[in-house]
C-alpha cells in the first residue's frame, strides 16, 4: 500500500472550487472538502520538488496557506468513497457510486466509482459539461472524449446515442477507472487509450469533449481542430473566468466558431463549432 502525504489548504468555499480544478491537473490522487479547508492527498513518491513548486505557485496566486503532513497507511479509496455523495444535474442525470441507491427522477442514472480519478460531476467543470451535453445531437454521432478522467462523459455520450466513442487519458489510474466505469454502466462502444492526443487517429469526430485545463486546451487546439467534423460541436471546460477571453480568442484563431458559454462559480465552459 502506498504512503501518502496530505496537503491541508486553508481556503474558503469559493477558493476551494478554484483550487480543486487547478490541482486536478497535478499528481494529487484525491481530495476532500471541509467547511474551512481543502485536503489533497498525494503519494509520497509523487511529492517531488517540481510538484511542490507548482502547488506553491498556485497557492501564492490565490493567497492560500497550507501545511503538509505524513499520513499513516490506510485504504485511501475507501476514505474517498466514504466522502462521495450522489449529485444530480437537473432532471437530466444523476451520478452515484454503486453503493448508493438508484436515482428515480432523472433521465440517466450513471454509476461512477471514482477510484481517485477526477470527474464525478461534483466539480463545476464537469457539471457544466454534462449540462451542455443535454443540448447536443449525440444520436449516431462519433465522439472523442479528451482527458476522460473517470469516463463519466463517455458513458453519458453512449447513453445519449453516440455510435462510437474514443476516450483517452495520460493517467493510468484514469484509464483503468474508465474501463471499469464503462463496464459498470453497460457501455461497450467506448475505446479507451492510455496516453496523450498523439495516439488518437486523425479522423473527424462529430462531437469532442475537452474537460481539461487552460494550458492543455491551448496546446491542443490545432490537434483538436483536425479531429472535429465541419459543423461538429466541441465543448471546452476547465477554464477559469479570468482565462475565458484568452481561450476563446485562441480557439477562434485556430478556426473554431463560438456558439455559447456556461458559467458556474468562477469556472467557464465554452461550446464551439467548426
Amino acid at each position: 500500500m502506498k504512503s501518502y502525504l496530505v496537503y491541508t489548504f486553508k481556503a474558503t468555499e469559493a477558493q476551494q472550487e478554484v483550487l480543486l480544478g487547478l490541482f486536478s491537473t497535478l499528481e494529487f490522487d484525491s481530495f476532500q472538502e471541509t467547511e474551512e479547508s481543502l485536503l489533497g492527498y498525494v503519494a509520497k513518491e509523487s511529492d517531488t520538488p517540481d510538484f511542490q513548486a507548482e502547488v506553491q505557485q498556485i497557492c501564492q496566486k490565490f493567497d492560500v496557506t497550507y501545511q503538509v503532513e505524513v499520513m499513516p497507511e490506510q485504504n485511501w479509496n475507501a476514505l474517498w468513497e466514504s466522502n462521495f455523495q450522489p449529485i444530480q444535474v437537473g432532471s437530466f442525470c444523476g451520478i452515484r457510486a454503486d453503493f448508493h441507491p438508484p436515482f428515480e427522477a432523472v433521465r440517466f442514472d450513471l454509476v461512477i466509482n471514482p477510484k481517485m480519478a477526477f470527474g464525478t460531476g461534483h466539480h463545476a467543470t464537469t457539471y457544466m459539461m454534462i449540462k451542455l451535453m443535454e443540448e447536443l445531437p449525440f444520436q449516431g454521432a462519433s465522439v472523442f472524449d479528451y482527458g476522460t478522467g473517470t469516463g463519466i462523459l463517455a458513458v453519458l455520450a453512449s447513453h445519449l446515442g453516440a455510435s462510437q466513442i474514443m476516450a483517452n487519458d495520460i493517467e493510468e489510474e484514469a484509464y483503468l477507472n474508465t474501463l471499469e466505469n464503462t463496464k459498470n454502466n453497460g457501455v461497450d462502444n467506448v475505446e479507451v487509450l492510455h496516453g496523450d492526443i498523439s495516439l488518437i487517429p486523425e479522423e473527424e469526430y462529430d462531437v469532442i469533449l475537452a474537460n481539461i485545463n487552460r494550458n492543455v486546451i491551448l496546446e491542443s487546439l490545432p490537434a483538436l481542430y483536425l479531429r472535429l467534423q465541419t459543423e461538429g460541436h466541441i465543448l471546452f471546460s476547465g477554464i477559469l473566468q479570468e482565462d475565458e477571453h484568452l481561450v476563446k480568442t485562441e480557439a477562434e484563431k485556430a478556426g473554431f466558431i463560438f456558439k455559447s458559454r456556461e458559467q458556474k462559480q468562477d469556472w467557464i465552459a465554452l461550446q464551439m463549432t467548426k
